[in-house]
């Protein structure tokens, strides 16, 4: 390849001639010469973030970054900066855990209208699209809480449809994720849609879009205090 002679001759030629010679310009040349050190660069974090992760999951997710760089350097002899160790962890969501912040999902106290337990506990479905459950945790990543909402369809336990937001109305966490899950799998009629009384779950927009999107859909709520 033209751009790896004249990277191992330049100490003969410059690279002005090289170029002339190739046909290539000088920019297209030193991009490649800067891609290739990114690649390089990209090869040596991967190597090291493996490790931050061993480090991590040893720990159980009590270390942060000043106390993993440092057994980075006694356990594995790797001397990097401190701000790049922070970089990767906080990239990959590799921060110490908080003892605090818990973040409440559901709220149950609302004035919306609650469904009865259609369900009943049957977590099995003879094909898919007949029964699909939902739910909302939260996340705490470098940037702060998000909210993570999943449907599932019970006949081979897959995630259809899933939705990560900064903020907790219907829109952005039940619809969203109802969403994708009818684009990822067709419901059959009269599906069951099993859920919480959280009020994403309850409110007017879920409940039209659910029967918009669904046909003949029976919407069911587990009793309150069971997710």
């Amino acid at each position: 390849m033209a751009y790896q002679f004249m990277k191992a001759n330049q100490s003969r030629y410059t690279i002005k001639e090289m170029t002339g010679v190739f046909g290539v310009s000088r920019s297209a040349y030193y991009r490649w010469v800067s891609e290739g050190v990114s690649v390089r660069r990209e090869q040596a974090d991967a190597e090291l973030l493996s490790l931050i992760r061993q480090i991590v999951a040893k720990h159980h997710r009590r270390y942060g970054s000043l106390r993993v760089r440092a057994e980075l350097r006694n356990t594995y002899g790797k001397r990097v900066s401190g701000k790049r160790v922070a970089r990767l962890m906080r990239k990959n969501g590799l921060n110490a855990r908080s003892r605090k912040g818990f973040v409440p999902t559901t709220d149950s106290n609302h004035r919306f209208e609650v469904c009865e337990n259609i369900l009943n506990r049957q977590f099995s479905a003879a094909s898919g699209g007949q029964k699909w459950v939902s739910d909302i945790t939260y996340l705490r990543t470098a940037g702060g809480w998000v909210y993570l909402t999943a449907v599932l369809d019970l006949y081979d336990q897959k995630v259809l449809g899933w939705a990560l937001s900064a903020g907790m109305e219907s829109a952005v966490t039940s619809v969203a994720a109802l969403e994708m899950a009818v684009k990822n799998r067709r419901p059959e009629n009269g599906l069951i849609f099993h859920s919480d009384r959280g009020v994403q779950y309850c409110a007017d927009g879920f409940r039209q879009a659910l029967r918009a999107m669904c046909s003949d859909v029976r919407q069911s709520m587990s009793r309150k205090g069971n997710c």
